[in-house]
């Protein structure tokens, strides 16, 4: 039977799964590893080898990846700070593979992982924004995923939501990234909150300096939604990362946001959803692009 391996490599640990054409579930791996001596390719390679074993040779192989991909599709281009060797390394090469093995951009590959087999099935036109340490992103329009002229499109959470505001880690005034992201957390909540999961739990607990803080950062991302939405025009919103895991906590006063700030021509509004893949939108969809169904502009 036709099948095709997905691999998405993360900060700790690898995701994989083999899939037929049709993205039927075969196999599935997480494999963690310690960020050195590039633990990470070898472990990949072993992955793709024990696949090969159990279902015999793929089809075609796909990997997703922190950073920037390059232009060829055959690398990561840039990715600086860690997972050192990562950049430059052509996973054709490394594994070997007959056929071209396409690299993608790990939150690039989650949109097209919930479009295949996740909470957009079928969807043309869509975004993803992933909330956890940063906030991460990726655009659909018309069925083309967009990947821009170096790579940087749909790096969603770097938009600004207040001009005055500090600068991020790509130099973006006031991004939604600094007003919902768990990285700075404790600067924002004066130092009571290690994570943001903590702060909704205060919220809900009755804290009212905990609800003021997170409803400005639920008003900042709907904001932020309404302003993509002019720009992109999507049919759907999948919202995933840990701190997606609020619910309803997070989903409801985004909505509320949604219907103060959206333009919704002739009543239409975008669907705001959760993800629904999990851990593994990334392999699913470094699968769907190997199939080469993730086209860009």
């Amino acid at each position: 039977m036709a099948h095709v391996v997905g691999i998405d490599l993360g900060g700790s640990s690898i995701k994989a799964v083999c899939v037929s054409a049709q993205g039927g579930l075969l196999a599935e791996a997480n494999v963690p590893f310690v960020d050195r001596d590039r633990e990470w390719a070898h472990k990949i390679r072993t992955i793709a080898a024990d696949f090969a074993a159990a279902h015999g040779a793929p089809d075609a192989i796909g990997l997703s990846a922190p950073g920037l991909a390059s232009r060829d599709a055959r690398s990561i281009s840039f990715m600086p700070g860690r997972l050192i060797g990562l950049e430059g390394l052509d996973w054709t090469a490394w594994l070997g593979s007959p056929r071209p093995v396409p690299v993608l951009n790990d939150a690039h590959a989650a949109l097209l992982g919930e479009v295949w087999k996740g909470a957009a099935r079928g969807a043309t036109s869509a975004i993803l924004l992933t909330l956890g340490t940063g906030v991460g992103g990726a655009a659909m329009v018309d069925g083309r995923l967009l990947r821009g002229h170096l790579g940087r499109a749909g790096h969603l959470g770097h938009v600004t939501v207040d001009f005055e505001g500090a600068l991020d880690s790509v130099n973006t005034p006031g991004s939604v990234e600094g007003e919902i992201g768990n990285k700075n957390i404790a600067e924002r909540s004066g130092g009571r909150f290690r994570t943001t999961l903590e702060l909704v739990d205060a919220h809900l607990a009755g804290d009212a300096d905990a609800t003021r803080l997170w409803l400005r950062s639920t008003k900042a991302l709907a904001a932020a939604i309404a302003s993509l939405v002019n720009v992109l025009d999507p049919e759907v919103v999948i919202v995933g990362g840990g701190i997606a895991r609020a619910g309803d906590a997070l989903f409801g006063p985004v909505r509320t946001g949604l219907d103060r700030f959206e333009w919704r021509p002739g009543g239409a509004k975008v669907r705001v959803v959760p993800a629904s893949l999990g851990d593994l939108a990334g392999a699913y969809g470094a699968a769907w692009n190997a199939l080469g169904q993730g086209t860009s502009v």
